[in-house]
């Protein structure tokens, strides 16, 4: 599992910092030291009062947020990153492990510089359903010595609240290459109606895993979340997009879409 959690973050990274220069060569990070301060910001209620058979827990989820501070050889970082408390322990440790995991991989990464990671310009949201847990990180990254600006540096996780463990595209489609040239196609058409515009860069959407690795689910379907530069120039900012879940209902794996509408 935390393999999975690796790989899906390491692809998510790649594609945040899609169009972002880099030059030089990093040596492998040393162990970070790091502090961690949590913060209980909103508690989120259950939608319903009868329990599942395998997650429903008597408490409600108390959505809060870590702060991790601290330094490797190459990177320094002061991030607030989502963490839950309440609700079922098994469900909780698996998310915060699994955002912990995203924002060290972050760390991690090789970006041919020295970097400093901090709050992103915007804040990602936490989805509290009845049967799905979801949310987006949003990190600031700049080198160091400064270049003309940072870029943000993308990473969510969807974590199954009945079996406690998180939903990867993989698990999400019946057939994963499927499920992808759909949310190709559905982005092409949603894309010309944000900021982004007629002019999108279509290279962003093409059907691979790190072009749609950034998703979080929702009542109302699922939301991609396209990185700096990913679908246009660094001024349109990041870009959501939402595919309804009827447009992915015959692409979808078996009773997923009941989990992650719920």
């Amino acid at each position: 599992m935390t393999r999975l959690r690796a790989m899906a973050a390491a692809l998510a990274v790649t594609a945040a910092l899609a169009g972002c220069s880099t030059s030089g060569t990093a040596t492998p990070a040393s162990a970070p030291t790091t502090t961690e301060v949590t913060v209980t910001t909103e508690r989120a209620e259950p939608t319903s009062t009868t329990p599942t058979t395998t997650s429903s827990a008597a408490e409600p989820y108390v959505v809060g947020s870590t702060r991790v501070t601290g330094s490797t050889e190459h990177a320094t970082y002061d991030v607030a990153i989502p963490q839950l408390s309440g609700g079922n322990p098994a469900v909780t440790t698996e998310f915060n492990e699994s955002m912990r995991a995203a924002l060290q991989d972050q760390i991690d990464g090789d970006y041919g510089n020295d970097f400093a990671l901090s709050d992103g310009y915007s804040t990602g949201t936490t989805y509290v359903g009845r049967r799905v847990i979801s949310a987006e990180q949003i990190t600031d990254w700049i080198a160091v010595p400064p270049g003309a600006h940072g870029n943000s540096l993308l990473a969510t996780v969807t974590i199954d609240a009945d079996t406690a463990q998180p939903i990867s595209l993989g698990d999400a489609f019946t057939d994963l290459d499927a499920g992808l040239s759909r949310l190709s196609e559905r982005a092409a058409e949603i894309l010309p109606t944000t900021r982004a515009g007629e002019s999108f860069e279509r290279s962003g959407i093409e059907p691979t895993v790190a072009n749609f690795a950034n998703w979080t689910a929702s009542p109302e379907g699922m939301n991609i979340h396209f990185g700096d530069y990913q679908v246009g120039s660094y001024g349109i900012g990041l870009i959501t997009i939402t595919v309804p879940w009827t447009d992915l209902s015959d692409v979808l794996a078996p009773g997923m879409q009941a989990v992650l509408s719920s």
